[in-house]
């Protein structure tokens, strides 16, 4: 990750509050949508691998980064209107989203309530529903305080927030519910979803790889990968994977599949 004292960042007014972001790169623009408690930096290595090809902006959600904080709490539905009004604010009228971990969750809201708004929507490492979660992730979670959370986080907090480090357990206590609650989606309901989506994760992730492959039957356009030997950290473990993954699934022409068997069956007379 970037050194945090040399970064191009800027602020913008978005339905009120005031927004951190980067850009940086040309093209179709692509917004990345980071995880809970995480910072811009977390997505330096896709910022820059997607540069060459999109303008790539990353903007930091309430209570993040250098985001301040706002009175009251922070949920899914809230940082998705923050999203919407950053993307208003930021001239876009439309462009792909990727969101990772907490971010997919914005994403995925987003592309439900503004699908004018989402090119493509990508979803990294987040299930949309408790049915999907492991167990082992809820035990963590339910084990989790703001002094034995990843010391990490701690550090990328102090490090940038307007707020100062000892309103990191605010934010912290706000998030927590989020993350120990069911995101309440039901995989019926990802048949609204008008974006085509790539559904991404690890194979030891928070998700059960059986959850992933039922979002992405559940989509209407999905593209499914997971990626051997990586964690719910998968963004930053193995970047050239999810970039070069991500590239292809946001390029114009897809390549063509030579063996489709829904194709394939409909080619064939019936005997």
């Amino acid at each position: 990750m970037s050194d945090q004292h040399t970064r191009d960042g800027a602020h913008v007014e978005a339905g009120g509050l005031r927004t951190y972001y980067e850009v940086r790169g040309s093209g179709h623009p692509v917004v990345l949508l980071h995880g809970g408690m995480c910072t811009a930096e977390t997505f330096d290595a896709q910022a820059e691998g997607l540069a060459a090809r999109h303008r790539v902006y990353v903007p930091e959600r309430r209570g993040h980064g250098r985001t301040p904080d706002v009175e009251g709490p922070i949920t899914y539905e809230n940082m998705a209107e923050d999203t919407i009004a950053f993307m208003e604010a930021a001239g876009l009228e439309s462009a792909h989203l990727a969101g990772w971990s907490d971010g997919a969750l914005v994403a995925l809201i987003v592309a439900l309530r503004r699908p004018d708004l989402v090119r493509k929507l990508v979803l990294i490492g987040q299930y949309v529903n408790l049915d999907g979660a492991r167990e082992e992730g809820k035990q963590l979670l339910d084990s989790f305080t703001a002094e034995t959370f990843p010391p990490m986080f701690r550090q990328m907090y102090a490090a940038v927030s307007p707020d100062g480090p000892e309103h990191f357990g605010v934010v912290f206590a706000k998030l927590l519910p989020l993350w120990r609650g069911d995101p309440g989606i039901a995989l019926d309901a990802l048949a609204e979803v008008t974006a085509p989506t790539l559904v991404l994760a690890g194979d030891d992730d928070v998700l059960t790889i059986e959850h992933a492959a039922a979002v992405a039957r559940a989509l209407p356009d999905a593209q499914l990968a997971i990626v051997p030997g990586a964690s719910h950290a998968l963004p930053m473990e193995k970047p050239e994977v999810v970039n070069r993954l991500l590239l292809d699934f946001l390029a114009d022409q897809q390549v063509p599949k030579m063996l489709a068997l829904s194709e394939m069956l409909t080619a064939t007379p019936a005997h």
